[in-house]
C-alpha cells in the first residue's frame, strides 16, 4: 500500500474528498515525525510502538575497497509490532 492508496481509503471510509483525506494523513505523519525528532515514543494500541534508537559512532569498512570509514553517531526510527497486529496478520483472532 502506498501513501496515495492510504489517502484514497481514508477518503472512502470517512466520506471525505481526497484533498481533505490527504491533509489528515499528512498531518498524522508529520506529527509522528515531529514526535520522534523530539525523542518521544509513539504508542498505537493494538498496532505497535515507534521509538528512536541512538547509535554511537564507530569505524566501518567501505565494501568496495575495504578501507576503514568513520561513521558518525545517528538516530534511527524503530518500529516494534504489537501482539494484536502480529496475530491479525497471521490470520489469528486478536483475543487468542
Amino acid at each position: 500500500m502506498t501513501k496515495s492508496d492510504l489517502i484514497e481509503k481514508v477518503a472512502e471510509n470517512a466520506q471525505l474528498t481526497k484533498d481533505k483525506a490527504a491533509l489528515v494523513v499528512n498531518a498524522i505523519f508529520d506529527r509522528m515525525v515531529d514526535a520522534m525528532k523530539d525523542g518521544e515514543r509513539i504508542e498505537i494500541r493494538n498496532f505497535g510502538n515507534f521509538t528512536v534508537r541512538h547509535y554511537e559512532s564507530y569505524t566501518g569498512r567501505n565494501p568496495k575497497t575495504g578501507e576503514p570509514v568513520s561513521v558518525g553517531p545517528k538516530r534511527m526510527p524503530f518500529f516494534k509490532v504489537g501482539l494484536d497486529l502480529k496475530r491479525r496478520v497471521n490470520g489469528e483472532s486478536a483475543a487468542e
